[in-house]
């Protein structure tokens, strides 16, 4: 006797129901995960690539670089492994994603920016000027990556 094929009952990274043939009342299903989605959209991406990894795992999530290859023309979207192929979704303005590669919250407005570490003060004898241009340079980071208006 064959054995019967098994499916999963939900997806991998965030257990969103999945539909089986014949499954009465799909569209509680669908809704479910529909919610689940906007819910979760808050991403996280494994980094910044041109190219697709060559051993990509299901759910994997990519922000695409200058991209090329299969990547070719996806330019700042978020490319998501799926089962056998990639998914390209483009960012919205206001969208934020963490980047596990860098350990920083990356926030799309035109292009994808992140905040830059200011330079540090170096002391000497205008610890002062050095302080405030050190300063000057934080609030203008935090601008760039929409923390501060």
């Amino acid at each position: 006797m064959p054995t019967a094929a098994s499916f999963p009952a939900t997806t991998s990274n965030y257990s969103l129901p999945l539909l089986f043939a014949g499954q009465s009342q799909k569209e509680f299903f669908v809704n479910e995960a529909f919610s689940l989605i906007d819910s979760l959209l808050p991403k996280t991406i494994l980094g910044v690539q041109d190219t697709p990894p060559t051993l990509p795992n299901v759910g994997d999530v990519y922000v695409v670089g200058a991209g090329s290859g299969e990547w070719s023309g996806q330019d700042d979207g978020l490319a998501t492994f799926i089962e056998s192929s990639w998914r390209f979704a483009a960012p919205m303005p206001g969208m934020a994603v963490f980047n596990r590669n860098t350990n920083q919250i990356m926030f799309f407005t035109s292009g994808w920016a992140s905040a830059a570490e200011p330079i540090l003060p170096q002391g000497g004898s205008v610890v002062d000027a050095e302080a405030r241009i050190m300063l000057a340079e934080l609030v203008d980071t935090l601008k760039a990556v929409g923390i501060l208006a």
